[in-house]
C-alpha cells in the first residue's frame, strides 16, 4: 500500500466516524422531541379530561411547571393547575347564571304566528278561502 492509498482510508474513516456522531445525535435529538411530545400528549389529554376550557394556555402552563420531571408528575401537575388557575378549567359551581323571574313567553314574530294560525283554520275548516288566504300568506313570507 502507498501512502496516499493509507491517508485516503483514514481520511475516508474519520468522514465516516464524524457522520456517525452526526447520526447519533440526531437520534438523541429526536428522542428528545419525541419525548416531548409524548408529555404534550399526554397533559393535553388529561387537561381535556379535567374539563380545560382553554386548553392551549391550559397545556402552555403545564408544560412550563413539568419542566424536566417524569410522567408521573402529570396527575400532580393536572391536579394542582385545576386548583390554582380555576378559571382556566370549566363546570365551576361558584358561577351562578341569573334566572327569569316571571314565566315568560318566548318571542315569535308575528309573520310566522299569522301563518300558522292560517294554516292551522284552513286545514279546520277546509275552506277554499281560508286555504287561499293562508297559500297567499305563505307565498309572501317565501
Amino acid at each position: 500500500m502507498s501512502a496516499s492509498q493509507v491517508q485516503n482510508d483514514e481520511s475516508q474513516e474519520e468522514s465516516q466516524t464524524d457522520r456517525l456522531a452526526q447520526a447519533h445525535q440526531k437520534i438523541a435529538q429526536m428522542s428528545q422531541d419525541l419525548d416531548a411530545l409524548q408529555i404534550e400528549q399526554k397533559l393535553t389529554h388529561k387537561l381535556a379530561a379535567a374539563g380545560a376550557i382553554d386548553l392551549e394556555t391550559a397545556v402552555l402552563v403545564a408544560k412550563a411547571r413539568i419542566e424536566g420531571t417524569t410522567a408521573a408528575d402529570i396527575d400532580g401537575c393536572v391536579a394542582q393547575l385545576r386548583k390554582e388557575k380555576a378559571y382556566l378549567f370549566g363546570g365551576s359551581a361558584e358561577v351562578i347564571a341569573s334566572r327569569k323571574t316571571a314565566p315568560a313567553k318566548d318571542r315569535v314574530p308575528t309573520s310566522q304566528t299569522a301563518l300558522e294560525q292560517a294554516a292551522k283554520t284552513a286545514a279546520r275548516t277546509g275552506s277554499r278561502a281560508d286555504l287561499q288566504h293562508y297559500l297567499k300568506l305563505r307565498k309572501n313570507l317565501m
